[in-house]
């Protein structure tokens, strides 16, 4: 009987067992054979849809079926020009395919950028590759900040701890050792290591769970749910609405069968408001493709709403307000420890991190190391912790073991030491602690009784464009709350000096009751020493008072934050994990580019909602004519073609326009009821008076071609009315604005002039009593929606 090793590898084609790599990684053969077998991490890119499911998204609507199907009748029984409405859905729905066509390739090229890409060994040499390239049994280096991006076993690990908390819920990092299993999805907080790859592709766990979480993380738009809600109700009304219509045009007119159809069709057609959804997908594409040239990678489209609607930004001060370096700028010895023995622990104490934060970054290009001292134990920094350490065999052949962290975490409230570390605090420097620890380095109270050997002082580079940002997020009433692990005093100092005013708290003081830190959090504005964990409970604090919460990081401290934040912001520069979890990526590191994120948002918001109006209108509208109608037992006054004209001059072209004009106004909650109290008072006006001019013109005109001068006075009205509810939409006017609904007018007029297109629109104003009638029916319209909208204003303020 043969004994077949556990890690042993078998192929599934000839099951011969294949020994597990050594610690150099594959070998290129090796990594080409799993290629062959297709074990490789070819998990597709999540970050847009495919060219055809983009088609079948904008195709394959339901208003698009309902159009679709009215527009191939109408191509049977009527005239072409009453069948341009399905031409307008079909220049609609390529004009969606292509804008969002656009917007994946700007999506695709920027994720390109922002891709992460993991250390392997291969060969005996460690190279980067991208995440698809990764193969079974690879051998993956990984440190604090990197995302475990497929499921492994740990091989080597050195003070190594993993958070798991986005796929266990488990909040405390977990301590990995050789043997133990390592989740893709998970993310190293402290120390560092290797794993081995077990499962690939699809097979991943975070790959088993990326539907859930893709649908768990997916940013709440109330334009998108509101839009969707005002459609379900839209579909509610027309389908009784219809089939009264045609009951009425068929039996109870009995005109011929080709008529009523018409008619019939001409009443349906307007009350889908088909281009509503389109625009709003237009807006989103187009300011994907506006921040894309920023570069700003918007991992899910309603992120630029959301961040529109944001009225508190959390920011962590590194990396966010400073710059990643840091500058040591004095070193002050303590309790007799002589300058140049600390610099020759400094020195050991960097070269003891392979991955060093910025902090000790600093250390190590200031304080050289010694080749005399050697490391027998290392402890990687925490933010948890505050501090890092290590164990040394010095030349002398002593043994000695070291901290370096945040003194007031280190002290006790009683050392000398605090009061000089405070004045330095209060004039914006960082300043870390240098002890010598009396415990053993693995013990879980080695902080405790370390003898003070030096004071690290710092000097951290603000970035230049933080004051700008912070200034712009004021003017807009967006409050900016400043969460940091570092020391409060010198936090606060750093965010005075961008003009950022307000008081400085320890975090280490709030309640934990989460009414009473809302409380805390809604009066101070600098919070120093927060746990991540703290991020977390205070970004649920603030949402718990109803504000709307966007959180900007780049550390691996941040990531829980960033996760439960209603908008995540990270630096392109930033972690792995923080790159992974947050809906905006800011690829140029830029803080000031937020600002152009906030004003795209609003642009979107404000914009669709003014366009919004305009569709819902023409649905109200819509659907009262088609009641009146029926209550009246009458023809239905249009055929497709006029509402056709109406809806491309006072709606359509326009629409597209105001969607994609520059609007700086903040966004306003309820999107729904907002929308709703315009629409609803506009289009009963617009349909009452419509269907009085038509009854008027009903008694007036008298022959065989009377129902043609009847609609063409009705549509007079209609249109004047729609011109009205246009011109107040467009407000507040500007140069370009004028010109759009001046152009709008005059398209209408060249209609009513021109003789070919009388004929073809079926418009023909016959004699001047009922013009004019018409035209004194549409003024005191407008005056009356003025004033209506004016009482809404007052009565239902948004």
């Amino acid at each position: 009987m043969r004994h077949i090793d556990a890690g042993a590898e078998l192929d599934p084609v000839h099951p011969v067992p294949m020994p597990p790599p050594p610690a150099t990684g594959l070998s290129t053969a090796q990594v080409a054979e799993r290629v062959a077998r297709g074990q490789v991490n070819d998990i597709p890119v999540r970050s847009s849809r495919s060219l055809t499911e983009i088609a079948r998204a904008n195709v394959f609507t339901r208003f698009n079926a309902i159009i679709g199907v009215l527009w191939l009748i109408m191509l049977f029984v009527a005239p072409f020009q009453d069948s341009l409405f399905g031409y307008v859905i079909l220049a609609n729905t390529g004009i969606g395919i292509v804008q969002e066509w656009r917007a994946k390739k700007t999506l695709d090229s920027l994720a390109v950028v922002g891709e992460t890409r993991p250390t392997v060994r291969r060969d005996g040499a460690a190279v980067q590759i991208a995440t698809s390239e990764l193969v079974l049994d690879d051998l993956v280096e990984i440190g604090p900040g990197d995302k475990v991006a497929v499921d492994g076993v740990c091989a080597e690990a050195d003070g190594m701890e993993v958070d798991e908390s986005l796929l266990t819920g488990e909040a405390d990092p977990v301590v990995k050792r050789p043997g133990d299993p390592v989740l893709s999805g998970s993310f190293v907080v402290a120390g560092g290591g290797a794993f081995k790859v077990t499962k690939v592709g699809r097979e991943a766990y975070a790959a088993q769970l990326a539907e859930e979480a893709s649908r768990f993380t997916l940013v709440h738009s109330e334009l998108r749910s509101g839009i969707s809600t005002i459609l379900k109700y839209v579909t509610w009304m027309m389908i009784p609405t219809a089939i009264g219509l045609i009951i009425s045009q068929f039996f109870v007119q009995q005109h011929g069968f080709k008529d009523s159809i018409a008619r019939t069709v001409g009443g349906i057609v307007p009350m889908v408001p088909e281009g509503l959804v389109l625009l709003t997908s237009v807006a989103f594409a187009i300011g994907v493709i506006r921040l894309g040239r920023k570069q700003c990678l918007v991992q899910e489209l309603p992120a630029i709403e959301g961040l529109a609607r944001v009225d508190i930004v959390c920011l962590d001060k590194t990396g966010t307000l400073t710059e990643g370096g840091m500058d040591v700028t004095e070193l002050r010895p303590l309790g007799g420890h002589e300058e140049s023995y600390v610099r020759r622990v400094l020195g050991a104490l960097g070269e003891s991190d392979p991955r060093p934060n910025a902090s000790l970054q600093a250390v190590i290009d200031t304080y050289p190391d010694t080749e005399e001292w050697r490391c027998t134990e290392s402890l990687p920094f925490s933010s948890a912790r505050k501090y890092s350490g290590a164990s040394f065999s010095e030349g002398n052949g002593e043994s000695s073991t070291w901290l370096l962290g945040a003194p007031d975490v280190l002290l006790p409230d009683t050392d000398p030491a605090l009061a000089e570390t405070g004045q330095l605090n209060a004039q914006g420097l960082r300043v870390l602690l240098l002890a010598r620890a009396t415990r053993d380095l693995d013990g879980p109270d080695v902080a405790k009784d370390v003898r003070p050997a030096a004071l690290v002082v710092l000097e951290q580079r603000l970035r230049p464009d933080a004051a700008d940002t912070l200034g712009y997020f004021a003017e807009q009433n967006v409050h900016a709350k400043v969460i940091s692990g570092d020391n409060a005093v010198s936090v606060g100092a750093v965010a005075g000096k961008l003009g950022l005013t307000g008081t400085a708290v320890d975090a280490r003081g709030l309640p934990t009751d989460r009414r009473e830190m809302a409380r805390a959090l809604d009066e101070g504005t600098v919070f120093g020493r927060v746990t991540p964990q703290q991020k977390r409970e205070m970004v649920g604090a603030l949402q718990s008072r109803g504000h709307t919460v966007a959180m900007t990081g780049d550390g691996v401290n941040d990531v829980l934050a960033l996760k439960d934040a209603d908008i995540g912001v990270s630096m392109g520069s930033g972690s792995e994990a923080t790159r992974a979890v947050a809906q905006i990526v800011l690829l140029n590191n830029s803080f000031a580019t937020l600002p152009s994120v906030v004003g795209e948002g609003r642009r979107v918001i404000g914009n669709i909602t003014r366009v919004a109006t305009l569709f819902l209108v023409k649905t109200v509208y819509s659907v009262l004519l088609a009641v009146l109608v029926v209550c009246w037992q009458v023809e239905y006054p249009f055929l497709p073609r006029h509402l056709t004209l109406l809806s491309t001059l006072t709606i359509g072209v326009p629409a597209f326009f105001l969607a994609l004009a520059p609007n700086k106004e903040r966004a306003r909650p309820h999107f729904v009821r907002l929308v709703m109290r315009y629409a609803i008072p506009g289009g009963v006006v617009a349909g009452a008076a419509t269907f009085v001019t038509y009854l008027l013109a009903r008694h007036h005109y008298s022959g065989a071609d009377s129902l043609n001068a009847e609609t063409s006075a009705a549509t007079l009205t209609l249109f004047l009315i729609s011109m009205w509810v246009l011109a107040i939409i467009a407000r507040p006017y500007t140069w370009w604005r004028v010109v759009l609904v001046a152009s709008m007018a005059a398209g209408f007029l060249v209609v009513l002039v021109v003789p070919s297109l009388q004929s073809f629109f079926a418009l023909k104003l016959e004699g001047t009593a009922m013009p004019w009638t018409a035209v004194g029916i549409a003024a005191v319209s407008a005056v009356v929606l003025e004033l209506l909208w004016k009482w809404v204003d007052r009565h239902f303020p948004a």
